[in-house]
This record gives C-alpha cells, structure tokens and sequence, in this order.
C-alpha cells in the first residue's frame, strides 16, 4: 500500500498524512534510547573503545549503564518533545509527498508507480520536502539529547530563544547541506529495497502463507533501513557534528569538543584526527535504530492505511 497502486484502493493525500503522523508519532517513543545512544557516539571525538581511557562511551552496554547512572532512566527519551515534533512533521510531509508523487509520475510519465526506481527517486525527493520542513526539530532534539548535566536548555522555549538570540536564524539550519545529500539516497533506498523486497516476498512465499502480511511489512522494512543506513552513514555523524557548533560548553563533561568551519572542514578534521572510522561512530545503534525504526514506520503506516481504507 506504500506508494501509488492503480490496481487498488489507495489512500488520498490527507490519509497519507494522518498514517504517516501516527506511524512516526509510535516508532519515535519505541526507538528513542537508540537514538540517544547514537547520538552520543557519533558527537565523541575520542575513539569508542575501552583501551582509550579518556572515552566517555566504550559500546552499547557500557553507555546504557552510564547514562542511567548518571542521568536516570528519562535521559533516553532527551529531547523527545521536539523529536516527536520532527517524526509526526516528518512523517505526514514524506508520506503525502511520496504518495502523491508516485501518482504523479504513473499519470504523467511513461513509468509505472509500482516500478523500484520511480519509488527510490520518489521516495528521495519526498524525504528532503520533508527534511527542509523539519530541519529546525532536528536541530532541537539534537542539542537536547546531547547535552549533559547541567542542563543548558531547561525546556525547549528556552531552547529555541536562546539559540535565536545567541546564534542568530541560521543555527535552526546548521547541517542542512550533508542532511541534504544524505537523505535523498538514504531515502530513496529506503523506499527502492522495501519495494524489491515486497516484490521478492510476493514471489517467495505461497499464497497460503501471506497471511502474516504485517510482520512480513516489518521484516521487510527492517532491511531496507539495515542496507540504506549503511550505504549512507557518514552523513549522519557530519550533519550531528555541525548541528552542534556553538554548543561547546554543554560537550565538555562528554570529553574534547572540536569546532568546524563547514562540511569539507568538518570531513577533513575528521579524517586527520579520527580515522577513516570516525566516519562510523554510533553505527552499531544506528542500525538498530535504522532496522527498529524503518520497519516499525512501513509497519504502522501500512496498518493505519488499511485501517483508513
């Protein structure tokens, strides 16, 4: 159902928002520890490992019991507020832009909707639409759920005045270009490998056993978000090192802080100091996340369409 199909009844414009909505609004509580984790990991300039004894995080399980230590149990769901602003926005813009575009391509163009291509191209030029109308969220929850103890932001309207008022209009925008780059591929793979492995299913098991089409929906949506988030990693850890300029003073319990002048500088640094590695910080628990999210978003979409249908 994800997707504009001719041979079947699908959901219009507004429908595809509210799924969307609601999908991104219940795969965001589920998912946020991993987020948190991720983020922690990739803003870490010293190597992830525990034979570096100035690194804060060594791996997963050591980094859950810090934080939960330190923190308390609330510190995964940091900035959630404006995480939830980001995946309901995210999620009703993406959805009803890619439903919408699927259509578009099937009346206007020669292509078929259904075709793995026009999903990928779709799928991308839907998720930087809604990229670009929720990068400032994104900006929020990062700075949230990188801060430590004690808080710099106590709330997010403090948040969002202090960054104004600091840092000027432009902060809510920091890292925009490697998000950019980043999503349209990352997107368009996403929706590319779900299509193919819907298609792959469909042909691999029998008409009497497609009756489990939601967690077949899950199963295939957890890969495509394994490959997609693999193939464009780096990314990620550029656009999280960029949303962070500014915010020194609220890195230094976290260990040493770098600032970068753009994302060659910040690719550069990067590369001098951490390796071709620091490049993929945090991707243990950003496959999960990629995996638990991404099959949980097809997974509650599909289920609500057919809900709305």
């Amino acid at each position: 159902m994800v997707g504009y199909d001719p041979e079947a009844q699908c959901v219009s414009t507004v429908e595809a928002a509210a799924a969307g909505s609601a999908s991104g609004f219940v795969t965001r509580v589920l998912v946020s520890p991993l987020d948190v984790l991720k983020i922690r990991f990739q803003l870490q300039i010293e190597q992830l490992s525990s034979r570096n004894p100035a690194a804060k995080y060594h791996g997963i399980l050591q980094a859950v019991q810090r934080i939960f230590q330190e923190e308390g149990l609330v510190a995964f769901w940091k900035g959630h507020v404006p995480a939830q602003f980001l995946s309901v926005g995210y999620g009703a813009v993406q959805f009803m832009a890619f439903e919408s575009l699927t259509k578009l391509v099937h009346h206007v163009t020669s292509y078929d909707a259904r075709d793995s291509f026009v999903h990928f191209v779709c799928g991308g030029l839907a998720a930087c639409t809604a990229t670009v109308a929720v990068q400032p969220v994104d900006t929020l929850r990062t700075r949230f759920a990188a801060q430590g103890e004690p808080k710099v932001y106590p709330n997010l309207r403090q948040a969002v005045l202090t960054m104004y008022r600091t840092e000027g209009p432009q902060t809510f925008y920091r890292g925009l270009t490697p998000t950019i780059i980043a999503i349209f591929p990352y997107a368009g793979l996403q929706f590319y490998f779900y299509n193919i492995l819907q298609q792959f299913s469909e042909w691999v098991i029998p008409a009497e056993g497609k009756k489990g089409g939601n967690v077949k929906n899950l199963v295939c949506g957890s890969c495509a978000g394994i490959i997609s988030k693999t193939l464009t990693y780096p990314f990620d850890v550029f656009k999280k090192r960029l949303q962070v300029g500014g915010f020194e003073q609220a890195r230094a319990a976290f260990g040493q802080v770098r600032v970068y002048r753009g994302l060659l500088d910040c690719i550069r640094q990067i590369m001098r100091e951490e390796g071709p590695g620091g490049f993929f910080k945090g991707l243990s628990p950003s496959v999960l996340k990629a995996a638990a999210s991404t099959g949980l978003v097809f997974f509650w979409y599909e289920l609500f369409c057919s809900f709305l249908c």
